[in-house]
This record gives C-alpha cells, structure tokens and sequence, in this order.
C-alpha cells in the first residue's frame, strides 16, 4: 500500500486510542448519518471480526455513535456520544455479528431516519490510520472512501443515465475522480457512487436530481465541519 502523506500512517486529529477503532469508526458512522440524511431513530450496530473482540475497550462503540450524531474524529465528546445520543431519543443496540465479512474491522449499520422513518443499512471498514471504505449502502455493492467530496445517485438503470450525469458535471466543470456503479437488476435501481476532486454545490445536486432517471442525490462530505465546528462558526 502507497501511503500518500504522513496522516495516512499515523492518522487524524482524534479523541481515543486507535486511528482503526476510534477514528475510522467515527468516519464509518458519520458518512453512514449524512447518507440518512438526518440524526437516526434507532441504529442497530453489528460489529465483525476485530471490532466485535474489542469495541467496548477500543471505544468504538462510542465512536460509531458520535459519527452519527455528526461529531468529527476530533470532537471532545465522543467519549459521552452513547449518553448523548440516548438523551437526543436515539434507540441504540450493539451486537457482535458471525460468518463473512470484507475486512477485519468490519460493522453493519441499521438506521431508520429520526423524522422521515427512512430505514438505511450501510457497511463499513476501517483499512488503517483512520481511513475507511464503505462497500455496501442498501444492498448495492459500492466504493466510498470519504476521502474526496461524494455524491451518491440513486436512479434507475436506463440507457443513457450515465451520459447525462457525466454532461451535467462536465457542464458544471466539476471532475470525477472516481466513479463506482451497481444495479439491482437489468432496468432495476441503481446506485451511482461519484467521487470529486471539489465539494458539490446545491446547484450541481439540483441539476443532477432533476435528471428524469434520478430518484435521489446525496453527498457525503467528511472534511465538512462536524457539529461542534459548525456551532462555533454560526455564533463567531
């Protein structure tokens, strides 16, 4: 593996003992809330492998759950997230999963929207110095890496629908540096995953959601300010 710079050995800015448990756990949950859409209602968390031998010692259930109350892997109160979570209304249930799994630091998640009642179920890996793959969003097969601006297309799998997200970003001059589709079935749903070299503007979200095919858009944004960052600069 070619590490790019020195925080892919050592990791980011973090509270806890682990870049891999704590900090790359935080990721996993906080792309799994801005997938939602909205703080959950009820999260079902099924840890594999290494995270299910060590996730109360290592705190990565702590970290799972301040990722999805949107808490940066900085943010001073993970260690309290459980708490916190549980006094926002949120249901939580920690289990230790068997059988296959993509990787050793390995968890499911199980999310119904806290207002929409939108139910999401999303797997996540945590591969090393606080980076992440997420590989599976609602059954479809994916690559999100939270490393770049992503957006995610759900949409049907018709001719064409492909050419015109890509005339929309070329129009918008936004690149794709990383493009990962799968469908349910020929004609079926279908998930486009596009990763960019900038973060997607409201106009670029709306122009692709107005595309005939297009069911939903939504973009995942890890290097976006978490809530407490976001709290400071609404008061400063």
């Amino acid at each position: 593996m070619r590490f790019k710079d020195v925080f892919s050995i050592i990791g980011p800015a973090m509270v806890g003992p682990s870049s891999s448990h704590t900090a790359g756990a935080a990721r996993i949950g906080r792309a799994a809330r801005q997938v939602l859409g909205e703080m959950p209602r009820e999260a079902e968390v099924t840890f594999f492998g290494s995270f299910a031998a060590t996730y109360e010692g290592h705190g990565t259930d702590r970290a799972i759950i301040g990722g999805l109350l949107d808490f940066a892997t900085d943010d001073p109160r993970l260690p309290d997230s459980i708490t916190l979570a549980t006094e926002a209304g949120m249901d939580i249930s920690f289990r230790q999963g068997t059988g296959l799994f993509p990787h050793p630091n390995t968890v499911r998640l199980r999310l119904i929207g806290q207002d929409s009642g939108q139910e999401l179920t999303l797997t996540g890996t945590s591969i090393g110095g606080g980076n992440i793959e997420i590989v599976d969003i609602d059954g479809f097969g994916v690559k999100l890496t939270g490393m770049y601006p992503t957006v995610l297309i759900q949409h049907m799998d018709y001719l064409g629908v492909l050419a015109s997200v890509t005339d929309v970003m070329r129009s918008g001059q936004f690149n794709i540096g990383h493009m990962s589709l799968d469908r349910k079935n020929r004609s079926g749903a279908a998930l486009t995953v596009l990763e960019l070299d900038e973060s997607a503007t409201p106009e670029l979200l709306q122009a692709l959601g107005d595309l005939p095919a297009v069911k939903s858009v939504k973009l995942v944004d890890l290097n976006e300010a978490g809530q407490e960052e976001k709290g400071k600069e609404s008061t400063s």
